[in-house]
């Protein structure tokens, strides 16, 4: 079952933006996805990318197979790999990330050991993704609070 997050609620119906979820698996099967690449996906392919499985050796080698066959359906060259790190963060239960624990000290949330156990690797992945820089910074407050470890009232 595809879960989306509900700081991703004003694109997700349209998929007009690359989901956590997908982003995930891009991450997993080694591919930098442009927005550009997705874009030029028709909604079929996009929800495919969003439900197609990705766990597993055998699953990643297809999802990544079916996702360069698409780009290369629309481009002169598939997406560039990307390097696959063998034990992400977002896996590491037993410890916050410094750019996560800094990004949550900005709202006076002190992210502890405990809370992070308790999100999902998907949830550790967003807050990862969230506390780069870039412009979606904007979406990690509320990915706090969806998550539990912010009350709806900081800013």
């Amino acid at each position: 079952m595809s879960e989306f997050f509900q700081f991703e609620s004003d694109f997700v119906e349209s998929l007009r933006c690359i989901p956590m979820q997908v982003r995930y698996k891009l991450d997993t099967c080694g591919v930098k996805l442009k927005l550009a690449h997705w874009h030029q996906f028709p909604e079929s392919v996009r929800q495919d990318l969003v439900d197609r499985p990705c766990q597993n050796a055998g699953e990643i080698d297809a999802y990544r197979h079916e996702l360069q066959q698409q780009v290369l359906q629309y481009n002169d060259r598939p997406a560039k790999d990307l390097d696959v790190d063998p034990n992400p963060p977002w896996l590491n239960p037993a410890e916050v990330p410094e750019a996560v624990g800094e990004k949550a000290r900005e709202f006076n949330v002190n992210l502890t050991v405990k809370q992070w156990q308790t999100l999902t690797p998907l949830q550790r992945f967003a807050l990862i993704k969230l506390s780069r820089s870039g412009h979606e910074n904007r979406n990690f407050l509320p990915a706090l609070r969806e998550f539990g470890l912010a009350n709806s009232v900081q800013d």
